[in-house]
């Protein structure tokens, strides 16, 4: 079966879009409304705007770093020959474990998702910050399959495993795996041996300090696919230094290199004490011990307003390059913006790895992160946002939901996308449940990470709702808690468009609703709805000519689609929404 290309819409030059623009009136401003409580999606338009990327174009043998930008946290890595396979967490975001392939760490397509089926990923009713926790992806030489194994906090499912013959073929149903903890992964020793590695708590009682955490090992059975009971030992008893009282080891890799074996770990939290650290032993079971150059990444130790910031950097992966010689690290870390938000998430990055000594130290990752590197030995093209290929830094992408199958980056919350959804040569319409965005159940939005500091999100919107109850329009969402709504309702017998802040009260479960502002709109066509940013500024706005926006409110603070306001995992989202249970009424 031949995949989905992970872009079906079209891309266009800044220039050519304007001109477009410019000659050509959009046809659906040109027609009358004949809507109905479907609400018909159309013309959709994303692009970012970094001035990052304005002020650091590349070079014919440079890539932009992240490679992955937006809401694409927790990265594994693995490589089978000349195929590299890559994966991220996914929360509740459905379906789950995006995957993609290089052949060169450069030039990325999305494959897919491991867990594309409601059998392998039961998120129906859990927050947005639940489901998948850090999936590893792992190839096995000695039995010719791939691992992913994770955790999955919701559905009674706790650790599991997934395998393949092939990435591009789909994954087998979840097989259970009977211990606690999370974050495991799976290491493959050479006489055939297999291990999983997993943050846990302490042994009941010796728990020291809040944050206080272990790593355990187990042997694993690869014919019967389960641990070996009563294989357990800590390996990993709080950190690099626990007289230190270090939080939040976790995300442990073991890899063996000159007959030596490297736990790898994430130490200080996913925040801004993140950090990678590395231990050594002469055997996989230990005892450890840990590198005297601790940590051998981190972004922690910098000024907090320095330019062009990454930070939280940790929670890395390890692969020998396409030259057989250089390592490279995939790992997690956050763009801020001026005001310090990360609404664009936890982002996927790399660093080329220098292991000539005893230990691997990523390559500038102790020093400010620069938005740019030099491709790896050997690789001379730089093909992001061609044909299939991902796009990164600067870039447009457009969809007129003309194809069969959606985007693979077009995702849903808590359940298939497919449920909701038909695609056709008219546009995209959404069927909308009777759920509203902040109920913790599947909600009819179909999503876009948002994947720059600066950006626009644009679509025509053909729709009549016939009652308060009836909403349809644009969300920019953080969590079931923490979001704006901007759609088109009615109240009486007059349509209106509307702006929604919703935040849950300190302290408490609650939702705080306001209605920032709202417009009577005359629907005698299609409308356009936009947002927009300028770092830490939104701005909601409309045109009921497809041409001429008016802004229904402009200087709208992003805080609460930030992690450090909303809590949780998760970046902004951006969707495309539709419910018959709104209780937003306008004023």
């Amino acid at each position: 079966m031949k995949p989905t290309p992970f872009f079906s819409g079209v891309f266009k030059l800044p220039a050519l879009l304007l001109l477009f623009a410019v000659i050509t009136p959009p046809l659906y401003a040109q027609k009358a409304v004949k809507a109905s409580g479907t609400p018909l999606f159309t013309d959709f338009e994303y692009r970012g705007n970094d001035k990052i990327y304005q002020n650091h174009p590349l070079k014919p043998d440079e890539f932009y770093n992240p490679i992955l930008q937006g809401c694409y946290p927790d990265p594994s890595i693995t490589r089978k020959g000349d195929d590299y396979y890559l994966v991220c967490s996914s929360f509740a975001m459905f379906p789950g474990v995006p995957i993609f392939h290089s052949r060169d760490l450069v030039n990325w397509t999305q494959i897919g998702h491991v867990l594309d089926r409601k059998s392998q990923l039961i998120i129906h009713n859990c927050g947005i910050s639940a489901g998948i926790y850090a999936p590893q992806i792992i190839y096995n030489p000695y039995n010719d399959y791939f691992y992913m194994i994770t955790t999955q906090i919701s559905g009674g499912i706790g650790n599991m495993v997934v395998k393949t013959k092939d990435p591009h073929q789909g994954w087998s149903e979840v097989i259970k795996l009977d211990f606690n903890g999370i974050d495991p992964s799976l290491f493959f020793d050479d006489d055939g041996k297999a291990y999983v590695v997993h943050n846990d708590g302490p042994d009941r009682g010796k728990e020291l300090y809040n944050g206080h955490r272990v790593i355990k090992i187990w042997e694993y059975d690869t014919e019967q696919d389960k641990i070996i009971p009563g294989s357990d030992k800590i390996i990993v008893d709080g950190g690099v230094d626990i007289s230190k009282k270090p939080i939040w080891i976790e995300a442990p890799h073991i890899y063996k290199k000159n007959n030596k074996y490297y736990l790898m770990c994430a130490e200080g939290g996913t925040g801004g004490w993140h950090s990678e650290v590395i231990f050594v032993s002469d055997s996989p079971k230990g005892p450890y011990i840990p590198a005297p150059g601790n940590p051998i990444l981190t972004q922690r130790h910098f000024a907090r307003d320095r330019a062009n910031k990454v930070d939280w950097a940790g929670h890395a992966d390890l692969v020998l390059g396409p030259d057989n010689k250089t390592y490279y690290g995939v790992f997690l870390a956050v763009r801020p913006n001026e005001k310090n938000r990360v609404n664009t998430g936890r982002e996927t990055f790399i660093l080329p790895v220098d292991w000539s000594g005893e230990f691997p130290v990523f390559v500038n990752g102790l020093l400010p992160m620069e938005p740019k590197l030099k491709m790896p030995q050997g690789v001379t093209e730089n093909n992001t946002g061609k044909e299939n290929f991902l796009p990164n830094g600067n870039f447009s992408f457009s969809d007129n939901f003309s194809a069969g199958k959606p985007d693979y980056r077009w995702i849903s919350l808590r359940g298939p996308r497919e449920e909701f959804i038909e695609t056709s040569k008219q546009g995209l319409k959404i069927k909308p449940y009777p759920v509203n965005i902040k109920e913790v159940k599947p909600t009819s939005t179909l999503f876009l990470r948002q994947m720059h500091n600066s950006f626009s999100f644009t679509v025509g919107m053909n729709y009549r709702p016939s009652s308060e109850k009836e909403l349809a329009g644009l969300v920019a969402l953080q969590s079931e808690s923490f979001n704006y709504v901007f759609g088109l309702t009615k109240k009486g017998n007059d349509y209106y468009l509307l702006l929604e802040r919703n935040e849950r009260k300190a302290r408490s479960r609650e939702t705080n609703s306001t209605i920032l502002a709202s417009n009577i709109i005359e629907l005698k066509a299609p409308i356009r709805l936009r947002i927009r940013a300028e770092g830490d500024n939104y701005e909601f706005s409309y045109s009921l000519d497809g041409a001429d926006f008016v802004n229904l409110a402009e200087n709208v603070s992003g805080d609460i689609l930030s992690t450090d306001v909303a809590g949780g995992f998760t970046g902004c989202l951006l969707g495309l929404y539709a419910t018959t249970a709104n209780d937003a009424v306008p004023e």
